[in-house]
């Protein structure tokens, strides 16, 4: 299926790995213009070399904090005139709810919550006037499903479906769409990296360890394993396109079932 994405201007935010990078390298599969992301030039660098190593698009990179503002106005000012916005910068931390201090709070809403919002506020303009755009927020089923050991976490990725769905509206009779993606458990790099300490930690293999997870920690989901960053990529690419113009103010699950509910 040809997703008509040749020649967009897509940013991904944070892609120099995990379900970020999956992102780029499928938009860039489409034909897109895709704008590489992270917080040091080496990574950065190698990304794109990664990227464009496979087919599509021209792949460009930007090193620099996106939480903070002044790196996202340097971004758009160097890049003006993006089209597809996809919010992926995040981070994420297990702490007991007692052990989270508040800058703990102030820095998650910073990173997994601001960014977005202030990159969304830069990019805006461009796309009204153009009546076209795409806004996609990477948010999670820890956004309805709130993780007891990480309730800070969980507490930004619901702001993400808040501010997307207003945003939606207020872009409302344009050409302009503003979903969020609800990925589930994914093996991404910060993941597997976690995954991996702490079956070493159980003296478990990793194998035996995803098992113990989906019994205990994510009972709920349906499909029993980490997902791969690429099945989150297939979601957004499409959410990205022309083709998902009927699709707006969404919350799309690719959560494998983890959210126990139909709707």
């Amino acid at each position: 299926m040809d997703l008509q994405l040749k020649g967009k201007l897509a940013l991904v935010s944070g892609s120099t790995a995990g379900i970020g990078h999956a992102i780029a390298t499928a938009l860039a599969a489409e034909g897109a213009r895709v704008i590489v992301n992270g917080r040091s030039q080496a990574s950065v660098d190698a990304a794109v070399a990664q990227i464009k190593a496979g087919p599509g698009g021209e792949v460009l990179g930007f090193a620099g904090d996106l939480s903070t503002a002044a790196a996202a106005e340097a971004l758009v000012k160097q890049y003006p005139g993006i089209e597809i916005l996809v919010n992926n910068l995040g981070i994420f931390e297990p702490k007991a709810f007692e052990d989270i201090p508040d800058e703990d709070w102030t820095r998650f809403f910073d990173v997994n919550v601001l960014s977005g919002v202030r990159l969304a506020r830069l990019c805006l303009p461009a796309m009204r006037a153009a009546n076209w755009g795409r806004i996609i927020f990477i948010s999670s089923e820890s956004a309805i499903q709130i993780p007891a050991e990480m309730v800070h976490y969980g507490m930004t990725k619901t702001a993400q479906l808040a501010v997307s769905r207003g945003l939606a509206e207020s872009v409302a009779g344009t050409g302009i769409t503003v979903n969020s993606v609800l990925p589930g458990p994914t093996k991404s790099r910060g993941v597997g990296d976690f995954v991996e300490a702490l079956a070493k930690a159980d003296g478990k293999s990793i194998e035996a360890f995803e098992t113990e997870f989906f019994k205990t920690a994510r009972p709920t989901s349906l499909i029993k394993r980490f997902e791969a960053p690429e099945e989150i990529a297939s979601m957004v690419a499409y959410v990205a396109s022309p083709l998902s113009s009927g699709t707006t103010g969404a919350a799309l699950r690719v959560d494998g079932g983890c959210t126990k509910s139909a709707f």
